[in-house]
């Protein structure tokens, strides 16, 4: 069965428009309990990605598509200025996580997307192929009228998707950066726009049919 895959995804929002459209799914993210669990047509892996290898029974000729938001903490230019006092080590860290998302996304074969805020890993490794605000697809989800300037570094073929606004919206919101502490905000500051996870389906999908 053709399969995508999404790495350092606690949550299906990636993957939900492909699930739809009769693709298997994997997410891959320590957030998950350990192991394997299935759902249907949609895999979870609790693993912890600097270790984790595929499992057996995903054939790499299945793997139609990958996507990995690997964690930014320690490189996002947002917190530029508590760098110093992270240390090297936190730094090592996050790159090494970046390294693994690029390293299993390359190795698919397949489409994929890397997705970071802006940050450092512009320097440490190439400038991103193209940046996007979860505003720029309000044509496929009006809750995502909000900016959230975001790199993608992509290869193997992964089609940007155009640009899609809603008419007659108010002028995005800056929600995430206006987040107040709490222990859900991480994940609510990281979470995928439903928008771009459609739209990045839509111009995938379809390239991928013509291409058949």
């Amino acid at each position: 069965m053709q399969t995508v895959i999404a790495l350092f995804s606690k949550t299906d929002t990636i993957v939900r428009p492909w699930l739809d459209a009769g693709y298997r799914a994997v997410l891959v993210d320590l957030q998950h309990p350990e192991g394997e669990t299935t759902d249907g047509n949609l895999t979870r892996i609790g693993a912890d990605m600097l270790t984790w290898f595929p499992p057996r029974w995903l054939a790499l000729s299945d793997v139609a598509f990958a996507a990995a938001f690997p964690p930014c903490d320690h490189v996002a230019v947002s917190g530029a200025r508590w760098f110093k006092g992270k240390g090297l080590g936190k730094l090592a860290h996050s790159i090494q996580l970046f390294d693994r998302a690029a390293f299993w996304c390359e190795w698919f074969g397949a489409p994929y997307v890397i997705e970071n805020p802006v940050s450092t890993i512009s320097t440490y490794w190439r400038k991103p192929d193209h940046t996007f605000d979860p505003s720029d697809f309000t044509g496929f989800d009006l809750g995502d009228n909000y900016t959230k300037r975001t790199c993608l570094w992509t290869g193997n073929g992964f089609v940007m998707p155009a640009a899609n606004r809603a008419a007659d919206l108010p002028a995005p919101d800056d929600r995430i950066h206006k987040a107040p502490p709490s222990a859900s905000r991480a994940d609510f500051r990281s979470a995928t726009p439903p928008g771009f996870s459609r739209a990045v389906f839509n111009a995938n999908h379809s390239h991928m049919q013509r291409a058949a």
